[in-house]
């Protein structure tokens, strides 16, 4: 028969109170009798219900001594870098890749402090410990358990582990945020607040600075792809952006002034506008958006940051009636049910245009015309009211 207990750390609070002690996440260890011999061992779970689950299993199988089956459990240093290696062999993202090096930092020190070694220990208690310690917001905390649990989906696959813990984390609960695009006059002041930031940061770096904002607003452009812009994608003041799965290419019709206003400023590089493509993509867009924080301080422009002018894009382009597919195909979004979700707050604006169209529809219509002529229908000497 088999006994388990909690095998206190020395850094644990709780080790005076035994091993009998449950409420902790120290390592549990199974102890007696298997197979007429004497067992002691870790049973690699943090879990009390997982370990007496595989304690019963062990006793029910007259499984042999643990020590005498030999360890080819996967560490998590080994299980990281085969999924680092199959992001790179499937060529995502930098920035995909990086926001992944970010979380794997952030678990190899959880697993030190906890004294985890093996994939297969981080069970739900463990993740769920690990991610009550995120400081960032629900929405960034709902993309980081996403990519934990894309990472253990990839375990699952491998047999490394026999099932996704990370799955069985519930979903940060994340508020609806109005989309907030810049005002006119929000955009005005940054544009003129350009020439006291070229006294303080130069003139050349002004009219960079000024290419780059104009190109953000009036392409709709992500700061990554804004910044690794190369000069061949811009033709006749037609932007190409990406091609669709059907193979047809997606381009963006850029005013006039915009593409001018690319072609006088001084480039990073003879490929690039805004990047010398010798530094990492995500060390440039941090750049890019310190000059661009500056600049909305002195205009005065209040939390103001480079994905507000992709939002003004896409809002100016439905005030001024462009329908809501199209501007879904402009931004890229794989499903016009993201463009919806994301300026739902917009639709007011739209549905007034709708009913604007629909006065004028009516102002031509025969029959609302001899109505209207007629006057409105009396019963017995009164105002006849509908029903």
């Amino acid at each position: 028969m088999l006994n388990i207990y909690r095998r206190h750390q020395k850094t644990c609070k709780h080790r005076s109170k035994g091993r009998k002690y449950r409420d902790c996440l120290c390592p549990i260890w199974a102890q007696g009798t298997l197979a007429g011999e004497m067992v002691r061992k870790s049973l690699d779970v943090r879990g009390w219900q997982k370990a007496q689950e595989i304690a019963r299993k062990w006793e029910a199988e007259g499984a042999m001594r643990p020590e005498h089956r030999p360890d080819d459990r996967v560490t998590i240093d080994q299980a990281q870098a085969k999924f680092m290696a199959d992001i790179e062999a499937r060529q995502l993202n930098a920035s995909t890749a990086y926001k992944y090096k970010m979380l794997f930092r952030q678990l190899e020190s959880f697993a030190q402090r906890y004294s985890v070694r093996f994939l297969a220990e981080l069970d739900v208690d463990l993740l769920g410990t690990f991610r009550a310690e995120w400081k960032e917001g629900p929405l960034s905390s709902l993309k980081k358990l996403d990519r934990l649990r894309a990472f253990f989906n990839f375990a699952v696959r491998r047999k490394w582990v026999s099932d996704n813990p990370a799955s069985e984390l519930k979903a940060p609960k994340v508020p609806i945020r109005p989309t907030m695009p810049f005002t006119r006059e929000e955009v005005v002041r940054a544009l003129s607040a350009l020439e006291p930031y070229g006294k303080s940061a130069g003139l050349r770096n002004a009219q960079r600075l000024r290419a780059f904002v104009l190109l953000l607003r009036y392409s709709g452009m992500r700061i990554g792809d804004a910044v690794k812009c190369s000069t061949d994608r811009i033709t006749d003041n037609r932007l190409f952006l990406y091609t669709q799965k059907t193979g047809v290419p997606v381009c963006c019709v850029l005013p006039e002034f915009v593409t001018k206003a690319l072609e006088a400023a001084p480039r990073s590089s003879g490929q690039f506008f805004s990047w010398t493509g010798k530094s990492t993509l995500h060390s440039a867009i941090g750049k890019w958006q310190r000059r661009l924080q500056r600049l909305f301080a002195l205009a005065r422009v209040p939390k103001g940051h480079a994905h507000r002018f992709r939002d003004t894009f896409a809002v100016e382009l439905l005030l001024a009636g462009v329908p809501l597919e199209r501007v879904s195909v402009l931004l890229g979004h794989q499903s016009i049910c993201v463009t919806e979700r994301h300026y739902a707050p917009w639709t007011r604006s739209r549905q007034e245009q709708i009913e604007s169209d629909l006065r004028k529809a009516w102002s031509e219509d025969p029959v609302a015309l001899l109505e209207e002529a007629q006057g409105t229908p009396q019963v017995h000497g009164k105002t006849e009211r509908p029903n």
